[in-house]
């Protein structure tokens, strides 16, 4: 066997940088779009009138996440593997060394429970407001706790748990620097929103309203309206955030107009948008970059490995999407 000054095993199982990161960009990119709590997906069911389904919503994210994931991991084996970047000419690391480089680690318990802990609120919240009686005290603590914002608070406090120490570099540095990383996506949010107001002042939603959308106006097939509109959106501006956020907002009016109204229709018209807010990440979306840096391809293998990906899991996830429509609804 040829000898290779990097790892053999890696090249034995056939893992590239490349396929690990499209692998692991698709894995994240579906449940951003498609599974609360992140901020997307929460404003879309806001604007939609769903805000009291979110765990609704979940769980039907995660139905839809499934086949988007794989679709994205199929792809990272059959095309990623293929792509070869620099990087992959190194020497392997050793796992032990750089573990040890970053001190003690927090527990497993104690990583997952900030991200863990809003969704099971949510979750028992939404299970309180259909079952038991809504006057108990129980139901009532239950249903304040699955508040998606003091779920999400709660989860934020969870947090501080990972922190080593109480002291000035972590209280002050660390969470200055999070505050820093954290204002880009809430500018997002709230510029999306303003941005779909907007739109929405300016006659766009009423000019859907009045069009005749004929085979589009009832069934499975309404949602590949708001699946264009979003996709439409998040290939001329790039942010899926945004595409979430503005679409739902124009096609709120004609969820009233059509009658779609209840926890499982509500739900699969935020998966229709989060398809469409998938289609596709490009040069004009962020994320796109963050998977060229931190990879090391160039920008037309990404186009190849990432966009093509994408294009995949939005076209899947809409599919899918009209499938539990008809089975569901």
């Amino acid at each position: 066997m040829t000898s290779y000054p990097y790892n053999t095993d890696l090249f034995i199982l056939n893992v590239t940088i490349a396929s690990m990161a499209v692998a692991l960009a698709t894995g994240l990119f579906a449940t951003h779009v498609l599974v609360p709590p992140t901020p997307g997906p929460i404003a879309a069911a806001g604007n939609i009138g769903a805000a009291n389904y979110l765990g609704t919503v979940i769980v039907i994210g995660l139905l839809a996440a499934i086949p988007a994931t794989f679709v994205g991991y199929l792809w990272s084996v059959k095309v990623a593997t293929k792509i070869r970047v620099p990087e992959d000419d190194l020497e392997a690391l050793d796992y032990e060394e750089i573990l040890k480089s970053f001190g003690k680690m927090p527990s497993t318990f104690k990583a997952f429970l900030p991200i863990v802990l809003p969704i099971v609120l949510i979750a028992v919240g939404s299970v309180a407001a259909l079952v038991g009686d809504s006057e108990s005290t129980l139901n009532v603590i239950l249903k304040f706790l699955g508040a998606p914002t003091v779920a999400l608070f709660l989860g934020v406090a969870a947090a501080f748990l990972l922190l080593p120490d109480m002291n000035e570099e972590t209280l002050t540095g660390w969470i200055g620097e999070s505050l820093k990383e954290a204002a880009p996506i809430l500018l997002i949010t709230g510029a999306g929103g303003s941005f779909g107001t907007v739109i929405k002042n300016a006659g766009v939603g009423e000019m859907l309203q009045e069009m005749d959308l004929g085979m589009f106006a009832s069934g499975s097939l309404f949602l590949l309206v708001p699946f264009i509109v979003a996709a439409a959106l998040k290939t001329a501006q790039g942010s899926s955030t945004t595409a979430l956020v503005i679409t739902s907002s124009l096609v709120a009016p004609i969820l009233v107009t059509l009658g779609i109204e209840g926890a499982v229709p509500l739900a699969l018209v935020v998966m229709a948008i989060g398809a469409g807010a998938m289609t596709v990440s490009h040069v004009n979306d962020s994320f796109f970059w963050v998977i060229t840096q931190y990879s090391g391809m160039e920008v037309t293998q990404a186009y190849k490995a990432q966009t093509v990906a994408t294009l995949l899991q939005g076209l899947v996830t809409i599919l899918v999407t009209m499938i539990l429509w008809w089975i569901l609804v």
